[in-house]
This record gives structure tokens, C-alpha cells and sequence, in this order.
């Protein structure tokens, strides 16, 4: 097994490339004088590039699907002021002959200890009988425990790692408990259901086997109108849950999003709803910020330009070497 060497935050314009990367978008189209061309999205577990090939076309595009192991060769230049590869050629690998860990990043967290912490603040917390029997059928649903604990969060904005979606939402949870304590009137068994079940349907929402992408599913359905149909199937199940309930439980899914504009069906228009959607928001950036920190130069006062807040960041003066 053949250990990758050239990982996508680490091309720089001007590096000669021969490695192995996950071909997660493939797309063709034509330049002015009618002649084809190739447009690509390479991956790995550090985030993905854009790729062009411009020659032999026909060849490089029977080679490989969208969603295969491919070795490229080529040559990193600039376009738009970021990097991309231009593709000389391109061949499928054998997925035994690579090693998953080179493409898909993963949780620094525990997942089983993430989970326990997530049942047991649930368990302690909801004190609705409807909402906790609620909860216990997911809890007791192993597929959609085993998919809970591996799903990412988003394809690349935040958590978007395997175990992402369970860090979300356990940080959620948390935030929810927190909050709630601080303003009056606030029904917490409805927050934490809401912080819990927002985006389930993000388990089935994503593929991520060797890189992460959106099922078919995903792509038709997305994960608020999954994820209310999860918790139907559920409520289904449980006799004499209240109408009411359901209506309010799934509104909060509905609406996590805040407005029509960023994909919510409805805005929240319920104080818990309200929010549901500013600790989504809360928890999202903060991930998504850290993870920008994380790959920048630790030494330079400004970071690049962050495309989720549309500024660049002030990191302050770095430390000054020691005099002699």
C-alpha cells in the first residue's frame, strides 16, 4: 500500500505532481473555438482543489467516475488567485492499494464518549415523556447510531469530518442547556430536541466512504425534509404522541436554518426555534473559524482571505524572538 506524499494543503503553484487523490467532481465542457475540456474537484483528508485538463481529453475523462481513487499527474498553477492543478493524465487505482486515512479527515474526539455525554445531558434534561420516548427510539436505533457517530456536518464549511455531525451536535446540546438557563420562559425538553434532531438528516444526506460528498438522496431531498421524515418514521412508532408535539418537534428542524434565503422551508417562529438557529450559527462559525486558524501561518499578523465571514481575520502581533 502506497502512502500518499503530496497532500492538497500543501501544493504550492509551480509543484509537479504524482499522487493519488479522491476525483470527487468530474464535469466537461467547451472552450471558445468548439474543442472540449475537463474540469475536476481532487480530494483528501486536508480539503480539495479544483483541476482542469485541457488536453487529451477523451482519454482522461473514460478513465474515471466521480467518487474514484485516481493518480494524477500534472502541475500545480494559478487561477483566479488559487491553486490548480492542470491534469496531464489520470488513471483509476484499486482501492485496496490506497489507504483510507489519507482522504477522509476525522474527529480529534472520542465518538463513544461524545455520544454517552450527548444520552446521558438528553436523559438527565427532557423531562417531557413524549420528547424522551422520542429520543430513546432513536437511541435504540442502531443503524442511525452507527451512521449518528460517523456522519459529517457539512461537505466543507464546518465539522466537516467524519464524527462532525455528533461534535455538532453535542456542542449544540451543551450551548442549548446553557442558554436556556439564562432566559425565563424558554421550554428546554423542546431546545434540546430541537439541538439533537436539527440535522439528522445529515446521516443520510452525505456519502463518505473515501471522500465526502452528497448522496443521491441528499442532493434530491436535502437534510431538513430527511431529517422530518426520520422523525416521523419514529413518532410512527410511538402510540398517542401528541400532534401538537410532532408539529413543534419538527418546526424546529424546519426552521434551524433561519430564512427561506439559507434554506429553511420557514423561519423560526417559535422562541426556542428563534434559538435553535443562532446557536446553530454560534457553533458553526466557531468551528469553521478554528479549523481556518488551524491552517494558517501562525507567524503572519493577518490570516487569508475567510470566505464563510467574507474578511480577513486579526490574529494579533506574533511573539518576538528573544534578543540575544
Amino acid at each position: 500500500m502506497d502512502r500518499k506524499k503530496q497532500f492538497v494543503n500543501m501544493l504550492c503553484v509551480g509543484d509537479l505532481i504524482d499522487d493519488v487523490f479522491v476525483l470527487a467532481e468530474k464535469s466537461i465542457g467547451r472552450k471558445k473555438n468548439g474543442d472540449s475540456f475537463l474540469s475536476f474537484s481532487f480530494a483528501d483528508r486536508t480539503g480539495d482543489i479544483k483541476g482542469v485538463a485541457w488536453d487529451n481529453v477523451e482519454e482522461i475523462n473514460g478513465a474515471a467516475v466521480s467518487g474514484a481513487f485516481v493518480r494524477v499527474t500534472g502541475a500545480v498553477s494559478e487561477f483566479r488567485g488559487g491553486p490548480q492543478l492542470t491534469v496531464r493524465g489520470l488513471v483509476c487505482c484499486d482501492t485496496d492499494t490506497v489507504d483510507p486515512a489519507d482522504f477522509l479527515p476525522v474527529t480529534a474526539r472520542n465518538p463513544d464518549r461524545m455520544f454517552d455525554r450527548l444520552k446521558r445531558t438528553v436523559t438527565e434534561c427532557i423531562r417531557d415523556p413524549h420528547i424522551k420516548r422520542l429520543m430513546e427510539a432513536f437511541w435504540a436505533d442502531e443503524e442511525f447510531v452507527r451512521r449518528f457517530k460517523t456522519a459529517p456536518a457539512a461537505k466543507k464549511m464546518h465539522h466537516a469530518y467524519i464524527g462532525g455531525l455528533l461534535e455538532h451536535t453535542l456542542s449544540m446540546t451543551v450551548l442549548a442547556k446553557e442558554i436556556a438557563k439564562h432566559y425565563s420562559g424558554v421550554n428546554l425538553d423542546l431546545l434540546l430536541a430541537g439541538a439533537v434532531l436539527h440535522d439528522i438528516g445529515k446521516t443520510r444526506e452525505f456519502d463518505y466512504q473515501f471522500a465526502i460528498g452528497y448522496s443521491d438522496e441528499g442532493k434530491l431531498l436535502t437534510h431538513i425534509v430527511i431529517g422530518c421524515a426520520m422523525i416521523d418514521d419514529k413518532i410512527r412508532e410511538l402510540a398517542g404522541f401528541p400532534s401538537e408535539t410532532a408539529m413543534l418537534v419538527k418546526h424546529m428542524v424546519v426552521s434551524h436554518h433561519g430564512s427561506r434565503e439559507f434554506g429553511s422551508p420557514e423561519p423560526p417562529r417559535l422562541m426556542e426555534a428563534v434559538l435553535l438557529n443562532q446557536i446553530d450559527d454560534i457553533d458553526a462559525k466557531m468551528n469553521g473559524i478554528r479549523e481556518f486558524l488551524a491552517g494558517e501561518d501562525p507567524n503572519e499578523s493577518w490570516t487569508s482571505y475567510n470566505r464563510m465571514l467574507g474578511r480577513h481575520l486579526y490574529r494579533g502581533k506574533p511573539p518576538e524572538e528573544p534578543s540575544e
